[in-house]
């Protein structure tokens, strides 16, 4: 294949805003004649970024479908694009918006009007990482030694992935957010969110529904917050009013953080000047202009350091897309009936030899990426994701025996739904490893298996239908962020 260009458009639907990005996007081969070829993006243009819209609501449990559409049309119009022009993108549904009782149906109905998308209705754990990965923290976390947590704070939430060494070590999720109390120019309150009140009662403040509150109440609630979030990243001992906003589960253990970085339409509003008086503490009708500076001053009584983000309120997603066509090896073992399977979502679970001999270090590392798997795409999901093994050049016949024993129960155990165990291996061993899962899965659930390769966290992946019954085309979509 020759040097190409794709048009790829990113649409995410948030609390607050919705907002949509056209990327051109250049690829170029990245291996040599001798070898199977890869491509990757080797540039970028940034063709059309959309005004930030207020995602359209029926009511607070639906999405006004119609007026998604329009906005969308709009938009295309604007960056004049027509549907038959796009190769690529993405649709992501996050924040509260995500369990809008219509999320799924419209995020599938734009990705099939639009083309060929990667498709996510974006929970609060994936939305974190997208974000950690759009905002820099991910790149950053490759660089430095350390935890770098990127905590992406929108209208609803606060949604932060811990990184380390460019990998996820960890998700969690806050009710913060600028939407949480909204509000007039006169401080009256027009909508309390039920997610926040019991916080509000363990802090000893009484507000509600239709009283006017003042700027000095405004700001303590915002300094409260700030110090309930940060507080648990730093490991302070003492308030522990931080149970009652969290969203799911804390994490097991939190690690020391290095670094924090703050995006999310919160985090952008921290780069403008802090709001003095109600009237500008509520222009966007909330009062997320108060509550991010709040943030920002919060930081420097912390043992972290903050470190701007590279993007803010684009940093869930600002395009999609590079598609990379690989042949999986000949060594492959796959169910012919079971493919096509378009967008399935890869984690990477890296193994080094020492993991590979030893029982209790397999277990916990592969417990790890199964409990990670179930809080990203679900427990009871059909095809929840495939598994990328990484990190070793070499595996013995007892070590693939070991490694066969604990993915299917690791699997079996965490997904009991699921009909479909799906492994993929940078080394060409797929085979034998299939074998050997098929063995002990019995059918419950099936196993495809291909290797030769290379994936990242984050990527999805389309499997395609096989060739001589031997090979397997396999196409890369890694979304695409903002550099």
């Amino acid at each position: 294949m020759a040097e190409t260009w794709i048009t790829s458009v990113g649409i995410d639907l948030g609390t607050s805003t919705t907002k949509l990005i056209v990327s051109r996007l250049r690829l170029g081969r990245t291996s040599s004649s001798f070898s199977l070829p890869r491509y990757q993006i080797v540039e970028r243009q940034l063709l059309y970024a959309s005004p930030i819209h207020a995602t359209p609501l029926l009511q607070c449990d639906e999405i006004d479908a119609a007026a998604v559409s329009r906005i969308i049309q709009q938009e295309y119009a604007k960056a004049n694009l027509r549907l038959s022009d796009i190769q690529s993108g993405a649709v992501i549904i996050t924040g509260e918006t995500a369990t809008k009782k219509n999320a799924e149906q419209i995020v599938h109905s734009l990705a099939e009007r639009a083309g060929d998308f990667v498709v996510a209705t974006a929970g609060a754990d994936l939305e974190a990482v997208l974000a950690g990965k759009g905002s820099g923290a991910e790149a950053r976390s490759k660089q430095v030694k350390g935890v770098i947590a990127n905590v992406d704070v929108g209208g609803g939430t606060a949604n932060a992935a811990l990184f380390q060494r460019g990998n996820v070590i960890g998700t969690v999720t806050f009710h913060i957010g600028g939407r949480l109390i909204r509000l007039n120019r006169f401080g009256d309150i027009q909508y309390l969110s039920p997610q926040i009140r019991s916080w509000l009662k363990e802090k000893g403040m009484q507000i509600a529904e239709a009283q006017r509150i003042t700027y000095a109440q405004l700001q303590h609630i915002a300094s409260e917050m700030a110090r309930s979030l940060f507080g648990y990243f730093s490991g302070i001992e003492g308030d522990s009013s931080y149970r009652l906003l969290l969203a799911g589960a804390a994490l097991d253990k939190v690690p020391t953080v290095d670094e924090i970085i703050v995006s999310g339409g919160i985090g952008r509003l921290m780069e403008g000047p802090y709001p003095e008086t109600m009237e500008e503490v509520s222009v966007y009708g909330d009062f997320g202009p108060l509550l991010a500076h709040e943030l920002k001053e919060a930081c420097r009584s912390y043992p972290f350091h903050r470190i701007p983000a590279e993007q803010t309120v684009r940093a869930t997603v600002i395009g999609a897309g590079m598609q990379s066509t690989e042949i999986s090896g000949s060594t492959v073992f796959i169910d012919a009936k079971r493919l096509p399977i378009r967008n399935l979502p890869v984690l990477k679970l890296e193994l080094h030899r020492e993991d590979l001999q030893s029982a209790d270090r397999l277990h916990k590392k592969i417990g790890a990426i199964m409990d990670l798997g179930a809080r990203l795409f679900g427990s009871k999901a059909v095809h929840p994701f495939g598994i990328a093994l990484t990190g070793f050049d070499y595996c013995s016949y007892a070590s693939l025996q070991l490694l066969a024993d604990e993915l299917a129960a690791g699997y079996k155990r965490s997904f009991p739904a699921s009909d479909l165990l799906v492994v993929i291996s940078e080394n060409d061993m797929a085979k034998a490893l299939g074998q050997s899962l098929s063995i002990r899965c019995q059918g419950e659930p099936e196993v495809i298996c291909i290797d030769q390769i290379r994936v990242e966290h984050g990527d999805y992946m389309d499997l395609g239908e096989p060739i001589s019954d031997a090979m397997i085309p396999v196409v890369i979509k890694t979304l695409a962020f903002h550099d």
